[in-house]
């Protein structure tokens, strides 16, 4: 299985902010129900402490802890039980609806032009990528990649082997650092990764902050533990991160102008969303259908070889893949491939609800099915079934008129 941190602190941020929403705003007598879940919150970190040694996040919350502690006057001692999810009350920081019209995008940027172009860009699966121009590639990217880097936004997602030994990988972690802009937001950090998907960011804020405009700024939890959507107004942004089995999706709708938005585009060749993955990172999904073809009729032949660990043939992942997916694009191919690769049913949710996330984000809805082009060349060089590569009729035209002029 897939290596990832045992450090429980994002759980314990969240559980503690949860339960303390707009408490701290309030009078004294609310101090004991705040101190009950400063030492909820206290306890939680002492069960991670010796798995969160190294992380910063983790020492944070021990020292803010012991500060809080200190400013509610709150004894180390008594309940811990969890108070009751509170509301918060009118005229709250995170209720605010009065931000400065700068902190909504189409209002400030586009008040006197058309309306912004939207773009889509998505990662799913072993991994699959979608990117802001509609290219769709199959990686490798294993380790850190970029996936978003400009001037508003820096998302980095991490891709870990799904099992021992495989070429196959899916997302484990993911970071989105969203900047700090003007009277609008402070810089947020939103941190989740395999059985962590917090409804909060690292400082267990729901919001931008304490500028005027940080509502523009928003966590909604959709499904606890499985879907949370964060609304990015100021820059006329929504990102939806999803856990399907052990492993996130990501999704995100940008206008153009916020994609483009960087002060040194030579600098970005590896920003996965807007110029793909690399060559060398890229799978062929003909090559390894063609593999796994000739894998399998050598397995017929006799049984000298062992039998894969996944429990689907091209014929029972086909069928598997069509209950979610009946039309046989992009998404549906990179469902089979998954569950031949992996064997994990939950890569055919993954990319059920990835092309959910497209039918929800993506601004030209004739664009929502992606095909696989047809290439010139089959494996080998030579020619496929089908109409011939467009440079060989150019030279069997130029022959025929060579004969004519001789």
């Amino acid at each position: 299985p897939a290596v990832t941190s045992p450090c429980k602190i994002l759980k314990c941020n969240s559980e503690f902010w949860a339960a303390t929403s707009g408490s701290h705003h309030l009078g004294a007598e609310e101090a004991p129900e705040f101190c009950t879940a400063l030492r909820a919150y206290a306890h939680c970190t002492r069960r991670t402490a010796r798995t969160c040694r190294g992380d910063l996040a983790y020492h944070s919350a021990v020292h803010g802890i012991d500060d809080l502690m200190v400013q509610h006057n709150c004894s180390k001692d008594g309940p811990t039980s969890q108070p009751r999810l509170r509301t918060l009350p009118p005229g709250d920081s995170q209720e605010r609806s009065d931000s400065p019209e700068i902190c909504h995008y189409e209002k400030s940027f586009h008040k006197h032009s058309a309306a912004p172009n939207y773009t889509h860009c998505g990662l799913f699966g072993d991994p699959h990528l979608r990117t802001f121009t509609d290219t769709f590639q199959t990686c490798k990217v294993q380790g850190a990649w970029p996936l978003i880097d400009n001037n508003y936004l820096n998302v980095q997602v991490t891709n870990t082997p799904v099992l021992p030994g495989s070429a196959a990988t899916a997302t484990s972690k993911l970071t989105i650092i969203f900047k700090s802009f003007q009277e609008c937001v402070d810089q947020k950090v939103y941190q989740a990764e395999m059985d962590e998907l917090p409804a909060a960011f690292a400082d267990g804020s729901k919001n931008g902050g304490d500028k005027h405009g940080a509502n523009s700024l928003k966590i909604t939890e959709k499904v606890s533990g499985q879907h949370i959507e964060i609304q990015a107004k100021y820059i006329g942004t929504t990102i939806v991160v999803r856990q399907v089995g052990r492993y996130l999706t990501f999704a995100v709708r940008m206008p153009e102008e916020v994609v483009n938005a960087v002060e040194d585009r030579d600098s970005q060749g590896l920003y996965l969303c807007l110029r793909g993955c690399p060559l060398n990172q890229q799978i062929d999904f003909q090559t390894v259908r063609s593999a796994q073809a000739t894998e399998g009729r050598a397995r017929r032949k006799g049984p000298s070889l062992p039998a894969p660990p996944e429990a689907f043939t091209y014929e029972t992942a086909t069928a598997k893949c069509r209950e979610k997916l009946p039309v046989e694009d992009l998404y549906f191919q990179s469902c089979v491939f998954d569950l031949l690769t992996t064997g994990d049913v939950n890569f055919m949710l993954a990319a059920y609800y990835a092309f959910e996330d497209v039918k929800m984000l993506h601004s030209n809805k004739d664009k929502l099915h992606l095909y696989e082009r047809t290439r010139d060349l089959a494996p080998g060089n030579t020619a496929p079934s089908g109409n011939p590569p467009a440079l060989w009729v150019a030279l069997l035209c130029l022959s025929q008129c060579w004969l004519c002029l001789l």
